[in-house]
C-alpha cells in the first residue's frame, strides 16, 4: 500500500458484519475493491466484549447475504460463535479483506478519495465507511465528579463477574447491555441499576412470532412509511429494547433499581430525589458505591474524514448511506440508515446491497456489474 499504487474502485473501511456485507456484494461485480480492517482478525471486535455477551437477535436472524448463521432457531449465540462466523464468512466468499490496517483519514482527492494508514495510502474512487456504531464509549459529564477511590469502566471494558472488586456496584444504563451485566453481577454483589428499563419484548413473541416482528421491523419501520419516519425521529434518544431478561427477572435475582442518575454529592451518584442515606432504607438507593459501570452507550467516532458535515445525533444525514455533498462516500451499519434493522446484523445486507448498486453505477465500465447480481 503506497502513494503510487493504482486507484481502486472502492475501499470499505471496517471487517465487521456491515463490512463484509458491503464485500459481499462487491465481490459479486468486477469491482476492484479491498476491506480494511483495524484489528489483527476479524471479528476481534466481538471477542474483546464480555464473557457471557449473547447476541440480542436470535440465530436465524444473525446471517449476513449468502451464508446462514450455523445455530439452532430460536437461540442466542455467543459471541465467540459470532466472532468465528464473521471469520469465516470472509474465508468462504474469499473476500479481500487487509487486518492490522488503522485508517487514519479519508480526504477527497480528484474523482475519488485518499485513505491514509499507517502502512500508506489507498486510493479509491467510493469509500464505504462501516466502523459500526459502538466506537466511541458514551460517558456522562458526573463521570468526573465521582470520588477517585470508585472503580469505573464503561460496559465495552466489562470482562466478568470476576474483575470487579468487592463492594456495592451501580450500573448505569438500564437497557439491554446494562441488565444483563447487573443480573449476572447480583448473584456475587449487591447491585443498583440506574434508569428506567426500556420495553422489554416478551420472550414468546420472539419464538413464537419472531418472523412477523422481524418483517415488522425490518419492512414496516423504514424511512418509506410514515410509523417508520415517527421511530426513526427519536431513534437515537431511546435505548434497545430488553430482549431475553425482563424488569422482573431482575427484580428476581435481587438488582435494586434506582432512579436516573443527576450528577454527584461529595463524590457519590446522586438520583432523581435525592442521593439516599444508607442503601435499601431510602428508596434502595446506594450510600457508598464501590464500582460504577457505565452502560450509557456510544458515540459516532467520524473526526478522521474530511469534510464531513454530522446531524445532531453524531451521524452524517444521507441518502440510504450516500453522503450528499460527498460523491462516492458511504455508510452501511449506521443506525436507522433505512429501517429500524439497519444496525442490527441480519438488516446490513440490504443497506449493504443498495450502496454498492450505487457505487456500480459510478464505475466507468457500465458491464462491471453481472447481471443479476442484486
Amino acid at each position: 500500500m503506497n502513494q503510487n499504487s493504482q486507484q481502486l474502485d472502492a475501499v470499505v473501511i471496517g471487517a465487521g458484519q456491515a463490512g463484509l456485507a458491503a464485500g459481499y456484494h462487491l465481490a459479486r461485480t468486477k469491482l476492484r475493491f479491498e476491506i480494511l480492517e483495524g484489528d489483527p482478525r476479524v471479528g476481534d471486535i466481538w471477542r474483546r466484549r464480555w464473557e457471557s455477551l449473547r447476541l440480542f437477535t436470535p440465530a436465524q436472524h444473525d446471517a449476513l447475504p449468502g451464508l446462514p448463521f450455523p445455530g439452532e432457531r430460536n437461540t442466542f449465540p455467543g459471541k465467540e460463535e459470532f466472532a468465528t462466523y464473521l471469520e469465516s464468512y470472509a474465508a468462504r466468499f474469499s473476500l479481500p479483506v487487509r487486518t492490522g490496517i488503522r485508517v487514519q483519514g479519508i480526504t477527497p482527492a480528484g474523482a475519488g478519495f485518499a485513505v491514509d494508514t499507517a502502512a500508506g495510502t489507498v486510493r479509491a474512487r467510493n469509500v464505504i465507511v462501516a466502523t459500526g456504531a459502538n466506537a466511541l464509549p458514551r460517558l456522562p459529564g458526573s463521570a468526573a465528579g465521582l470520588d477517585a477511590a470508585i472503580h469505573q469502566l464503561h460496559s465495552s471494558q466489562y470482562r466478568s463477574p470476576a474483575d470487579i472488586p468487592a463492594g456495592d456496584v451501580l450500573v448505569v444504563g438500564a437497557g439491554t447491555s446494562g441488565a444483563e451485566i447487573a443480573l449476572e453481577l447480583a448473584a456475587s454483589h449487591r447491585v443498583f441499576l440506574s434508569g428506567r428499563p426500556t420495553p422489554h419484548i416478551p420472550g414468546p413473541l420472539l419464538r413464537y412470532a419472531g418472523g412477523a416482528y422481524w418483517r415488522f421491523i425490518h419492512s414496516v419501520l423504514t424511512l418509506r412509511t410514515p410509523v417508520g419516519r415517527k421511530v426513526a425521529a427519536g431513534f437515537h434518544e431511546r435505548g434497545a429494547p430488553l430482549i431475553r431478561i425482563s424488569a422482573k427477572d431482575l427484580d428476581r435475582a435481587g438488582v435494586v433499581r434506582v432512579p436516573r442518575l443527576t450528577g454527584t454529592a461529595g463524590g457519590q451518584p446522586t438520583f432523581d430525589g435525592g442521593a439516599g442515606d444508607g442503601g435499601v432504607s431510602d428508596g434502595g438507593r446506594p450510600a457508598v458505591v464501590r464500582t460504577v459501570i457505565w452502560a450509557t452507550g456510544y458515540r459516532p467516532d467520524l473526526d478522521w474524514i474530511d469534510g464531513l458535515q454530522l446531524g445532531p445525533s453524531g451521524w452524517p444525514e444521507t441518502e440510504r448511506g450516500a453522503v450528499p455533498g460527498i460523491p462516492g462516500l458511504y455508510f452501511v451499519g449506521m443506525p436507522f440508515q433505512y429501517a429500524l434493522t439497519s444496525g442490527l446484523i441480519g438488516g446490513v445486507g440490504r443497506d449493504a446491497a443498495y450502496v454498492v448498486r450505487q457505487i456500480a453505477r459510478r464505475v466507468p465500465d457500465p458491464s462491471a456489474v453481472r447481471a443479476g447480481a442484486f
